[in-house]
């Protein structure tokens, strides 16, 4: 891997949106919300990792949050989606890797819920996994990450400033023909008479024709129209598991602002959960009837607004904080180099 300054798109001088993002315009704003990463390099042909987002800092099995999961093509695997569709709730962290370690992953999470204190006598989890292919420049099928490497990610979840690029579950990634990577961002939004944060972090993974801001960026001829992306997001505003699915299906806006090809072979997987400590489904809770507050419907709009902004601008960061890296197809068993996102070719287009 080549090394070079990074610099995120407002460094760069571009102010994507209306909405104003959170101090570390990160996911992290969301208070409790803790990111951790596995990054594994190793010789000229591993180039992969995991990406952990925990929504609390408490035992997430016994309080759980609301969540509502989104597909717009399911062409790839989300592990867990179908419990969350079903119970619209949140019990484990959810963790991002790549394709084949997917089945690692979920006994990484399943190993880190049933140590917590209080589950002695858990039987049955729910473990989310997202992923995405980082086989052009992984050599995907050496198993790695490793069930320890994923756990690894989890212990490291903190609550601060997000390490973006290619990092963790980006550390092979592709977008557009150019290095994608982990991105993140964040929008403050006021409703009904509170302001509320909504955070996004994504793993980048897809193709199409490069948007930035709705200016054209010519990226590479090659550039790749199948891929993936996972948008997680995460806010505090109390809303219910079927509002947080409408909010999760608007973050798909922002992947086609980017310009997105949404093709046959894409996997876009959105997940959106509440930290809400009023809305969280707790053991007290679950055990009776319960009231929660909830956010109506005609004071949704702007967090819908913050989620495509938001979403935007994390896929964005994905490609300005990642790095050119020399890795290895496995497709073709073949070195490989995919080139980072020029930052120059961005200034001038935001002087235009």
């Amino acid at each position: 891997m080549t090394n070079i300054k990074h610099l995120r798109l407002r460094d760069i001088g571009f102010r994507p949106g209306a909405y104003e993002p959170g101090p570390l315009n990160a996911i992290t704003d969301v208070m409790g919300v803790a990111v951790g990463h596995a990054t594994v390099v190793e010789a000229d042909c591993i180039r992969t990792g995991a990406t952990a987002i925990l929504p609390h800092d408490g035992n997430l099995f016994q309080d759980k949050v609301p969540a509502g999961f989104a597909v717009l093509n399911g062409f790839g695997k989300f592990a867990g989606s179908t419990q969350v569709e079903e119970l619209g709730e949140l019990e484990t962290p959810v963790v991002l890797t790549n394709t084949l370690a997917t089945g690692r992953a979920i006994e990484a999470v399943n190993r880190w819920t049933l140590a917590q204190p209080g589950n002695e006598k858990v039987v049955s989890l729910n473990a989310v996994v997202g992923e995405t292919n980082d086989s052009r420049l992984n050599d995907i099928r050496a198993g790695r990450p490793t069930i320890d490497e994923i756990g690894a990610a989890l212990a490291a979840a903190k609550t601060r400033a997000v390490e973006e690029g290619a990092v963790g579950a980006g550390t092979g990634t592709v977008a557009f023909g150019l290095k994608g990577g982990i991105g993140t961002s964040s929008r403050l939004v006021k409703a009904a008479g509170e302001v509320f944060t909504l955070g996004v972090l994504v793993q980048s993974n897809y193709g199409g024709r490069l948007t930035v801001c709705g200016r054209a960026y010519e990226a590479p001829a090659a550039h790749d129209r199948d891929g993936s992306i996972v948008i997680v997001i995460a806010t505090d505003a109390p809303l219910s598991s079927r509002n947080l699915k409408r909010l999760a299906e608007r973050a798909f806006g922002g992947l086609a602002r980017t310009g997105a090809a949404l093709s046959n072979g894409s996997g876009d997987y959105a997940l959106a959960f509440s930290t809400a400590a009023a809305v969280r489904r707790t053991k007290a809770r679950r055990a009776a009837i319960a009231d929660y507050p909830d956010l109506p419907n005609d004071l949704i709009s702007p967090l819908f607004e913050a989620a495509i902004e938001a979403t935007e601008e994390a896929i964005l960061n994905s490609l300005t904080m990642a790095r050119t890296t020399h890795g290895f197809n496995a497709a073709n068993g073949k070195p490989s180099t995919v080139e980072a996102i020029s930052l120059e070719r961005l200034r001038a287009l935001s002087e235009h």
